[in-house]
């Protein structure tokens, strides 16, 4: 049966993954245009920059969750083959779908995180348009947060699964012999 201590690892690892992830995309950062003492130029005022350690502690956590599992599983290629039916199967199907989500979840974190890092630089003078005070969009943490939630799912079930086939297998010729009887002869 699948190790109940992995897997109660791995959920934490994944919760935690999945809060700071969230609390990311409530603390974004916000930019203002602001005029300088002067007023010959506009500039970008940009507040915490708290949303970018979030991210990028999400992004670690749910690496760590994935390298667990990978590493229990033997990465689903190394180690004893698994025995043939619905477990291997299913096990099969939610290793391809756990890799997809992992590889969404830590693109959109990633790149939410270098994006909430970027803070423009440049100044205008007064009578130009503005400058652009760009920010990372609302929602891409959020949906590094979902597909956390999907991968955490998906890398449980896969896990489970994985266990059941690979506990299941039963070498060729165990019971039975398959070879010529060699008996005593009298």
């Amino acid at each position: 049966m699948a190790s109940k201590l992995l897997l109660i690892i791995v959920f934490v690892f994944d919760l935690i993954a999945f809060a700071l992830a969230l609390a990311a995309e409530q603390r974004r950062t916000t930019a203002k245009v602001q005029v300088d003492n002067e007023k010959d130029y506009n500039f970008c005022v940009y507040d915490s920059d708290i949303a970018t350690g979030l991210g990028v502690g999400s992004f670690l956590f749910l690496l760590a969750s994935q390298a667990i599992i990978m590493v229990a599983s033997r990465c689903f290629c190394c180690g004893k083959p698994l025995s043939p039916g619905g477990s291997r199967a299913w096990a099969v199907i939610l290793f391809v779908v756990c890799w997809v989500f992992f590889f969404i979840a830590e693109v959109c974190l990633l790149a939410g995180s270098v994006r909430n890092a970027y803070h423009t630089k440049y100044r205008t003078i007064f009578n130009e348009n503005p400058p652009s005070c760009e920010t990372v969009r609302k929602g891409v943490f959020a949906a590094g947060a979902a597909f956390v939630f999907f991968t955490a799912i998906v890398s449980q079930f896969y896990y489970v699964c994985y266990s059941k086939a690979r506990e299941s297998f039963q070498p060729y010729g165990g019971a039975r012999d398959t070879g010529v009887g060699m008996g005593t002869y009298k």
